[in-house]
């Protein structure tokens, strides 16, 4: 059972960027072979945290809860309930032919019950019909042929089941993901894999894409906990309300997944709260992208990973140039990956310190428009390109680049990296040797787990949230809020300090700014040495305008 998940991984590694060209339904974002292999890879992790062998059914239940609890967009949460009735089904140490039948339609009963609108042509169909094949009295390895065989030509079936489907030429993309996991379980359990066409969007591009300056949408996600065993009475129907692509599927422990595409993400949540308690909360822009576009392997949806490296200074010296690294297949073909990293920074010093870890930097003085960071990323020769902000640019403007940038030559992602120490902390974990989803998850989350803040002076009168601040003052900022005014700068940096590291932490980066004082740098990490014993400083000339120090805790 445990080798299944691993080959369904794999399998899916494989075909992730031919499922991805065939997601045209329900939204064209490209996603389904992305989110499919994120959500199988929760489902591995959690089954192989059990260690040593174990029986079947408790490696199926296992399989079951990583996917529900990991699982990422509409064919994500689909296939946790194949998992879980596949858990259900296996009610013992082995897995018999009678029980993988069962355990199919179980599966397609579970799928039907959380879509608001089910749909024929899609997995739906796919499922049933791989649920009913077979003949009494087979062995496992001839049920899970006969499974496999039934839901290939279910699949071939539905491009003509749907006119979105027949309008793009393509079959069913989430149908295709299925069919990956179906032969995996024939591979594991006859040693002899099936062979399947490669299926391909043949029109360049889908008519139905929305257009990207329709009003924004988003795919909301989240978990509502301690409702019982029935689903909230009302929530699917506020939900059809609010949007599309509904789905409200029991995860097994005693609450429900929710997933709908809509406007109003706030409105989606607020109808979860209505019922319960939430968990798991996920609100992302959704990008509807022609098929010509898809097989990214740059979309952070569905990438989960753990930053690598160490930390400390020489964490920051260890980062290699992106000639250093080593090359390997991306997701999207048998091609090396070609990724390139484009840092925003401001400051000759700092503009250095990315140019060492292996980034193509844009400068961010004087102001930056979109135009030129736009101008840059088509300047790049990478065929995946990550892009580090740094608060160089609002986040309206940066949806707009990355869908401007996107084309079929390249992928592009944008990182939520709001300053320059989060983008150091970023990049000090860029590993090119990943595919480009579990590279970006990871340098993201590296950004995310560095709280920064800012060492300013007052260039006037201003009111604060803590205050009024007069000309000269120095001003501690956590992100953008200033949080301390004291007419001495270092002693404003110091308090901002104590507050920051009072939340914790063991790195500290202080990026120094052209127009800091003398001293100011080295005496802020003395105070750090001697209230904060065992906390590491590193002290960087930046060059930075504006910020006198600009501070990364970790």
């Amino acid at each position: 059972m445990l080798r299944w998940g691993h080959t369904c991984v794999a399998g899916l590694e494989r075909r992730r960027a031919e499922i991805d060209a065939l997601n045209v339904f329900p939204v064209p974002d490209s996603d389904t072979g992305t989110n499919l292999l994120s959500t199988m890879r929760a489902a591995v992790a959690e089954a192989d945290r059990a260690g040593e062998p174990v029986a079947a059914d408790r490696t199926a239940a296992a399989l079951a809860r990583g996917a529900v609890s990991g699982a990422r967009g509409n064919s994500g949460i689909i296939v946790a309930q194949v998992l879980r009735g596949l858990a259900e089904a296996t009610t013992g140490p082995v897995l018999a032919a009678a029980e993988y039948r069962a355990a199919l339609l179980r599966a397609a009963a579970l799928v039907r019950e959380s879509l608001s609108e089910p749909i024929e042509g899609t997995i739906l169909t796919v499922l049933d019909r791989a649920g009913a094949a077979g003949r009494s009295g087979d062995d496992l390895a001839a049920a899970a042929r006969a499974g496999a065989d039934a839901a290939s030509a279910a699949l071939d079936a539905t491009r003509d089941q749907l006119d979105v489907l027949r309008d793009a030429g393509v079959v069913d993309a989430g149908a295709r993901g299925l069919l990956v996991l179906l032969d995996a379980m024939v591979t594991v359990v006859t040693g002899e894999a099936p062979a399947r066409p490669e299926y391909s969007a043949p029109v360049p591009a889908y008519p139905g894409a929305r257009d990207a300056a329709a009003d924004p949408r988003y795919e909301v996600m989240y978990r509502v906990t301690d409702t019982g065993t029935e689903p909230p009475a009302d929530l699917r129907a506020r939900l059809d309300r609010l949007g599309d692509s509904v789905v409200v599927a029991a995860d097994g422990r005693g609450g429900w997944s929710v997933h709908v595409h809509c406007a109003d993400a706030g409105a989606a949540v607020e109808a979860g709260l209505a019922m319960g308690g939430l968990a798991d909360i996920r609100i992302e822009y959704l990008v509807e992208a022609d098929p010509a576009r898809s097989g990214t392997d740059s979309d952070t949806r569905g990438a989960r990973g753990r930053p690598g490296g160490t930390c400390g200074v020489d964490r920051r010296r260890a980062a290699r140039t992106a000639g250093d690294r080593p090359r390997r297949s991306s997701g999207r073909s048998a091609e090396p990956a070609d990724r390139g990293v484009l840092a925003i920074a401001a400051g000759t010093g700092a503009a250095e310190l990315f140019e060492a870890a292996g980034a193509v930097v844009l400068g961010a003085e004087p102001a930056l428009r979109s135009a030129d960071l736009l101008a840059a990323i088509r300047r790049l020769p990478h065929r995946e390109v990550l892009v580090l902000p740094n608060g160089a640019l609002p986040a309206q403007e940066l949806v707009a680049v990355g869908a401007a940038a996107r084309d079929a030559h390249r992928d592009v992602l944008l990182l939520p990296s709001t300053s320059m120490v989060q983008g150091l902390a970023a990049l000090a974990v860029h590993d090119r040797s990943r595919i480009a989803v579990d590279d970006a998850f990871a340098m993201s989350e590296a950004a995310a787990a560095t709280r920064w803040g800012a060492l300013r002076r007052a260039r006037g009168r201003a009111l604060t949230m803590v205050g009024t601040c007069g000309p000269g003052d120095g001003l501690g900022l956590v992100g953008h809020d200033v949080v301390v005014i004291d007419g001495d700068t270092r002693t404003a940096g110091e308090t901002l300090l104590d507050r920051m590291l009072g939340l914790g932490g063991e790195l500290v980066t202080l990026l120094v700014g052209a127009e800091a004082p003398d001293g100011l740098a080295d005496g802020l990490a003395h105070h750090i040495g001697e209230e904060f014993p065992g906390v590491e400083v590193t002290v960087y000339t930046g060059g930075q305008r504006g910020d006198l120090i600009q501070i990364g805790v970790e």
